[in-house]
């Protein structure tokens, strides 16, 4: 569900309100006139984060051109056997002609039976072909007229720029190298539990990219890295395992015009051992080689966070073997910036709350349908008031908030709705300061024993504008 429909539906009557307040109920006509209001949104997307069309209606005049050529010269080569090595491809009978055991004499069927079976066997091996010649769970013969062959294709032809001789070339070094390095069994293969924090997949961005976190901190503890990266084998064994959640993150797309294709990638590089370690350039290398020659724009976009100093000098030292396509996809991060730059491609309760997101681990409370975040900006030196309704006795409240760079002063306190009752303080007004990623957002739990509200204020007493991003939810008790 996207989050602006979420926010709708769970939500309806929310507004926000600069100096005032964020009502969670039908405003009064006093409340309706009394000042400026403000939709609270989703988190805002990236105008620059876009991706090019695999519709062929789509395609420039010269794309298509391409597309055909290239469809052309692979279905000759599938046909004709010489796709992969001699020694790689199945057996090439053409059906027609049948050769003498001696001599250069040639023989025909003798009887209409013999040739019925010369076509059933020119049918199972040209299907044979077929199912052979798959990349990614996508048949390569242009004539069986799959849209996800032509998704396939437009991958390595925007990898060359369009030339076809090129991305034919890369097309058959990539059948070739998974043939040799046994790839399409790579995700049966089992490379132990130590890896497993090194890289994981987890949720997806606001283009519906699954995102992958690559966390090369993880690598400083020294018996890890010589186990990664000490000898050639460990590299080997380093570079499989990476190519298998390549393979794990390419099962989670939808290879077809309109769908997602490609990935998002998540390289943090806090903690992480630098490129005076000849090992880590070495199989750093091989790595992008690999990845960029075989995977060909599977990453929508990479994301480097925590970029530390050497970054640059590790930079420099990849950058000749990077193409400017893949280049273009690069976005870098500081660490004081991590925060703010997930937020341009991934909804807040997507990113981990070790990133300064909502995302927690077996978190129960906000689950899919209740998760999504919503953002209001407060300007310098103003207020912002958001009142959670709790009408029914016994309901419980929870709610989630934070603000980026934070410095602003933060309270929540319930209201009855009797007025012979007292205000209940649950949280004294406080001055939120800057804190670690990890500390994620605040999170309050309120159970009401009468009718009233909720009210959260936070107060922005600095000269700059704050982002405020928030989220609540509502328990009924069962008992009741």
């Amino acid at each position: 569900m996207a989050v602006e429909d979420s926010i709708a539906q769970e939500q309806p009557s929310k507004v926000a309100q600069e100096n005032g307040k964020v009502f969670l109920s039908e405003p009064t006509a006093v409340e309706k006139s009394s000042s400026y209001r403000e939709e609270p949104t989703a988190v805002e997307k990236s105008s620059s984060y876009r991706e090019e069309s695999d519709f062929l209606s789509d395609l420039k005049d010269f794309e298509k051109k391409a597309l055909f050529e290239l469809k052309s010269q692979l279905e000759e080569a599938i046909l004709g056997n010489c796709l992969l090595k001699k020694e790689d491809q199945p057996e090439k009978n053409d059906g027609n002609v049948m050769k003498a055991e001696k001599g250069d004499e040639e023989a025909q069927p003798e009887d209409a039976g013999e040739e019925k079976a010369t076509q059933q066997c020119e049918e199972k091996k040209f299907e044979e072909i077929n199912n052979i010649l798959c990349l990614w769970g996508v048949p390569l013969l242009p004539s069986k007229g799959r849209e996800a062959t032509d998704v396939i294709l437009l991958k390595f032809l925007r990898a060359r720029e369009f030339k076809v001789n090129d991305a034919f070339e890369m097309l058959k070094n990539t059948l070739q190298w998974r043939k040799d390095g046994n790839i399409d069994s790579v995700l049966e293969e089992e490379f132990g539990a130590e890896l497993g924090s090194a890289a994981y997949m987890n949720g997806i961005d606001k283009e519906g990219h699954p995102v992958c976190y690559n966390i090369y901190g993880v690598f400083a503890n020294e018996e890890l890295y010589k186990k990664t990266f000490g000898t050639d084998e460990n590299r080997r064994h380093f570079l499989r395992w990476r190519f298998q959640l390549m393979e794990k993150g390419i099962q989670k797309l939808d290879l077809r015009p309109g769908g997602v294709t490609s990935l998002l990638q998540i390289n943090d590089l806090k903690n992480s051992p630098g490129p005076s370690r000849k090992e880590v350039r070495i199989a750093m290398k091989q790595a992008v080689g690999a990845l960029q020659d075989n995977y060909p724009e599977y990453v929508a976009r990479n994301i480097f966070i925590n970029v530390p100093f050497w970054f640059y000098a590790l930079n420099a030292l990849l950058s000749p073997f990077l193409t400017q396509r893949s280049k273009n996809k690069f976005v870098v991060a500081r660490p004081a910036k991590v925060t703010d730059t997930l937020l341009k491609y991934i909804p807040a309760e997507e990113v981990p709350v070790q990133y300064g997101g909502f995302k927690r681990e077996n978190d129960f409370e906000f689950s899919d349908q209740d998760a999504a975040v919503s953002e209001i900006s407060i300007k310098a030196g103003s207020t912002v008031t958001i009142e959670i309704p709790a009408e029914e006795v016994g309901s419980t409240s929870i709610w989630e908030l934070m603000v980026l760079n934070w410095e602003v002063n933060y309270k929540a306190e319930f209201v009855p709705f009797d007025q012979g009752s007292y205000t209940i303080i649950v949280q004294k007004s406080k001055k939120m300061v800057s804190q670690s990623l990890e500390a994620g957002p605040i999170r309050n739990t309120f159970i009401n024993n009468e009718s009233g509200k909720l009210i959260l204020t936070i107060d922005n007493t600095s000269s700059k504008k704050k982002r405020l991003l928030y989220r609540y939810k509502t328990k009924i008790s069962s008992s009741l």
